[in-house]
């Protein structure tokens, strides 16, 4: 594998850009592995490649039924944060953003993980007392947390809506500095590169079609390139997780969602962090491309749909557009919808699906990227081991008998 560098690029410059390596393979499934996982995004991605590195279980095979990073991965709006409110949540975000901060140096490769803050707004004196509420346990939990009044936020994001008459009129907000955004795509091609020079197999256009078992264990996969056999399967397939489930004759307490998200044209900076407004049900940011970056929340409806719909898009840019009226005429360049995973609590799932070899790393609805590295790093634990991490342990599925939820509905940012 080329190493990225600036003197790489340079004389790769001088010689025609002709000494590049394929940034990874496309290698011909083998019969068996020591480990097989299903979806290629980032969570996916990642296991394979801390399985290799933290542990160095290198005979893994991903596999994807359609193309890297072509789900969820790449149809989000790329926000990074830790700003949860349970210790068990806010341990698990922060090691990710942790994870975030050294990513690019690790990987080699350039994830453009951009710390511009976020801001969460508070329209009424009770919001501004749950804002003071939800830095205090932030700060408890030892993650970075501010809590501004009106003239601080107005210093942070001046082009929101400050005038007497707005629906909503800002009081103040929660304000994380360290958060932020990243490249999806490259947070997926970063670790797909890494995990492909430590000798994973990554196996595009294959899809599972049934889960093999004997004496009531899973033992393998058969697809559509054949059937693979493996020591442990994990499952990373966000919103198709049910799917998996249904095949394992597991019910999984799960509901998929369409979620949907937007870019706009090009524009000179005009945000230089992330901002959310609650009631409006809409938060955006700006990419280093220039482009407004908008999401909402979740469709009522369950769907398995990828393209969207208008009353959503009108429900959430008319939100932008009270918080923002300055965007009123800016011009949608596309949108789109991912297949988000909703737990009854709002909180990832981490463990063993109930049957023996397969295990499930889903549930994550909203969070799934921002997770990406701490997702990887804990799940390939559990499948080398048999054993949690101390991280994971609370979103073991037994949590749903047991009755030890993490209701992070309110910090999850999703909207029922």
């Amino acid at each position: 594998m080329t190493r990225y560098s600036a003197f790489t690029v340079f004389r790769e410059g001088l010689r025609g850009q002709k000494g590049w390596d394929k940034a990874w393979r496309s290698p011909v499934p083998k019969p068996a592995y020591d480990v097989v996982i299903i979806g290629a995004g980032g969570h996916g991605l990642a296991t394979a490649y801390y399985l290799a590195k933290n542990h160095g279980i290198k005979d893994v095979a991903v596999i994807e039924k359609g193309w890297l990073g072509g789900g969820n991965t790449g149809r989000n709006t790329t926000v990074i944060r830790s700003n949860y409110f349970y210790p068990e949540s806010a341990a698990l975000y922060d090691f990710s953003v942790r994870l975030y901060e050294n990513l690019s140096r690790e990987l080699n490769y350039n994830v453009m993980f951009s710390q511009r803050g976020m801001v969460v707004t508070a329209h009424s004196e009770p919001e501004m007392e749950m804002a003071a509420r939800q830095v205090n346990a932030m700060r408890l939990n030892g993650v970075d947390a501010e809590f501004l009044d009106r003239d601080q936020v107005r210093k942070l994001a001046p082009l929101l809506n400050y005038g007497p008459d707005m629906r909503y009129p800002i009081h103040g907000g929660v304000f994380q500095p360290r958060a932020g955004t990243g490249r999806h795509d490259a947070v997926a091609w970063g670790f797909a590169r890494a995990a492909d020079a430590q000798g994973v197999d990554i196996i595009q256009n294959c899809q599972v079609l049934e889960l093999l078992t004997e004496g009531g264990r899973c033992v393998g996969v058969r697809t559509s390139q054949g059937e693979i056999r493996a020591s442990a399967i994990g499952a990373t397939v966000a919103g198709h997780s049910s799917v998996i489930a249904d095949m394992a004759q597991v019910d999984l307490p799960i509901t998929s969602y369409a979620l949907q998200a937007f870019v706009s044209e090009p524009l000179k900076p005009v945000l230089d962090t992330v901002v959310l407004c609650p009631p409006f049900g809409t938060y955006i940011s700006q990419s280093d491309k220039g482009g407004l970056v908008i999401g909402g929340g979740l469709d009522r409806v369950p769907s398995y749909g990828q393209r969207g719909n208008l009353p959503m898009q009108e429900a959430v840019l008319a939100g932008l557009v009270e918080m923002m009226p300055a965007l009123a005429s800016v011009k949608l360049l596309r949108h789109w919808a991912g297949i988000v995973d909703v737990t009854p609590d709002s909180s990832p799932i981490i463990g063993p699906s109930g049957l023996e070899g397969l295990y499930l790393n889903c549930g994550w609805g909203t969070g799934g990227f921002k997770a990406i590295p701490a997702g990887g790093y804990l799940f390939a634990h559990l499948l080398a081991t048999g054993h949690h991490h101390d991280l994971s342990r609370p979103f073991d599925p037994v949590r749903f008998t047991t009755g030890h939820l993490i209701d992070e509905g309110a910090a999850s940012g999703i909207a029922h």
